[in-house]
């Protein structure tokens, strides 16, 4: 009885992970915004404080982790960011930037902007740790192939 209980568990656990790894769009195209100032020293979705410095960013359904190129469709600027929060829960919107990751694609003064978004990393090995937490500079996106 107790192996065919944690059988049952194993399998709807298995499931739940299935349906977590979708297959993602490869690019999305949509509205971006970024977080208001109230949210600085807030908790993450996934558990981390937010702070505007970050490049990081909200999706409703990629990993946590998952790094993305958001692309300003307005001036083709780019910027590399980690999902590490949910949402954008605004109607319309494809993903919440940080100040800094706005910034970057001189976003900062639209509010909304018209963004593509495509899974870049999914693999947190494959950057440096010191990125993980900082911002990425253009220079050295150029040095490191971002």
């Amino acid at each position: 009885m107790m192996f065919r209980l944690s059988m049952i568990i194993c399998f709807t656990l298995l499931q739940f992970n299935l349906h977590a790894q979708k297959p993602h769009k490869a690019v999305q195209i949509g509205k971006a915004s970024f977080y208001a100032d109230r949210f600085e020293g807030k908790r993450t979705a996934c558990g981390e404080i937010y702070h505007h410095e970050n490049y990081t960013a909200a999706h409703r359904s990629l990993p946590f982790g998952t790094w993305v190129k958001v692309v300003n469709l307005d001036n083709k600027k780019v910027v590399i960011v980690r999902i590490n929060d949910r949402g954008p829960y605004a109607k319309g919107r494809i993903i919440d930037l940080s100040k800094s990751a706005s910034k970057e694609i001189n976003a900062i003064n639209q509010g909304i902007f018209s963004v593509s978004v495509e899974v870049y990393q999914k693999d947190p090995d494959m950057i440096p740790i010191q990125y993980i937490f900082n911002p990425i500079s253009l220079r050295e996106q150029m040095l490191f192939g971002f």
